[in-house]
């Protein structure tokens, strides 16, 4: 569960933290390189200067970390910089994205176990469940390396005598999630 700082939560007030408990999040985010708090905006360097939000088990209402948000301004920054990039990795072929993303469904499968504790950490959800979602992840990941080989385009013909049109497919740009 994520929550801004300001937000006024009682943390540790259900008697269920205990040591054990702060020894796994922490080790847990140690595996996966992170800290209890970390700068939550990459534009080709970690930055961010916006609110602080916190990500607090609702089992024990433990603070798991803390992430330093965008400002507008880091925003437009990170806008600027990816429709600049966006115009580069159109120019690279599917197959070749394909083999990118097949890297980063690597990158998933090889921390699935802190990955999935730390989204069943964060979510409240048993260890299998949490393992289940980063496997949804990278099931995605597969099905989007396999779509990378097959975007076949048509052949249109031309009203133009010795022409024809063909339909190619190429990246949509930048999308905001």
């Amino acid at each position: 569960m994520i929550v801004p700082k300001s937000a006024g939560v009682l943390r540790g007030t259900r008697g269920l933290a205990t040591s054990a408990a702060a020894r796994t999040s922490s080790v847990t985010l140690k595996a996966l390189g992170l800290d209890s708090y970390n700068l939550g905006v990459y534009n080709g360097k970690w930055g961010g200067n916006g609110d602080v939000v916190e990500s607090v088990n609702p089992a024990t209402g433990e603070v798991l970390g803390a992430v330093q948000q965008a400002s507008a301004s880091d925003l437009d920054q990170t806008l600027a910089h990816a429709s600049k990039a966006a115009t580069v990795w159109r120019a690279v072929p599917a197959p070749k994205r394909g083999e990118i993303v097949r890297q980063m469904r690597n990158a998933l499968f090889e921390k699935i176990e802190p990955l999935g504790r730390l989204v069943a950490l964060e979510m409240g959800k048993i260890l299998a469940e949490g393992v289940g979602e980063v496997q949804e992840y990278i099931d995605i990941a597969d099905y989007a390396v396999g779509l990378s080989r097959m975007l076949n385009g048509q052949v249109v013909p031309s009203e133009r005598p010795g022409h024809m049109m063909l339909e190619v497919w190429n990246p949509l740009g930048v999308v905001g999630v």
